[in-house]
């Protein structure tokens, strides 16, 4: 396996996953699925603000997920705390590779001084919360029925690793 730095290349497969998590999962709060375009936006967005997009590739260099850092909250005293993010798609979970992903992304976020990482789960993902557990995070907030979707209120837990 090689996780390795996006490209634009990687977008359609990355899309594949973002589109899959919208329509089928809680792990977005977002309704309608992106498009290549808006997708193209967000990693440019992202390169432009100098955080970074992971992806990771399995043996037979098929894209089997991907992770990115991003601001926790705008404010300057925010500034060494990031929020992450990480998706694997359906056909390859649990196969170790989302923690490799967000291994790199501590990593990443280490080597950037950073000193707190903030990941936002829904209360439903239990395989997403034990990952994070097992990872070294603990859970330190709910929002309550914050988003709704599939027809049903959704919570909002957030999990902390100090680095």
């Amino acid at each position: 396996m090689t996780v390795r730095a996006a490209v634009e290349a990687d977008l359609p497969a990355i899309l594949d996953i973002v589109n899959d998590a919208i329509l089928h999962t809680t792990a977005m709060y977002e309704y309608a699925p992106r498009d290549l375009g808006m997708q193209t936006v967000w990693l440019h967005d992202k390169a432009a603000d100098n955080w970074p997009v992971l992806v990771a590739t399995n043996a037979d260099g098929v894209l089997v997920g991907f992770g990115n850092l991003g601001s926790f909250r705008p404010r300057a005293a925010y500034g060494r705390t990031a929020e992450h993010s990480v998706y694997v798609s359906k056909h390859f979970r649990g196969q170790g590779y989302g923690r490799i992903l967000l291994e790199a992304l501590m990593k990443e976020a280490r080597a950037r001084d950073f000193h707190s990482l903030i990941g936002g789960i829904d209360s439903t993902n239990v395989a997403s919360l034990a990952f994070h557990a097992a990872m070294g995070f603990e859970e330190v907030g709910r929002m309550r029925e914050v988003g709704w979707k599939f027809d049903r209120w959704l919570t909002l837990v957030f999990m902390q690793k100090m680095l």
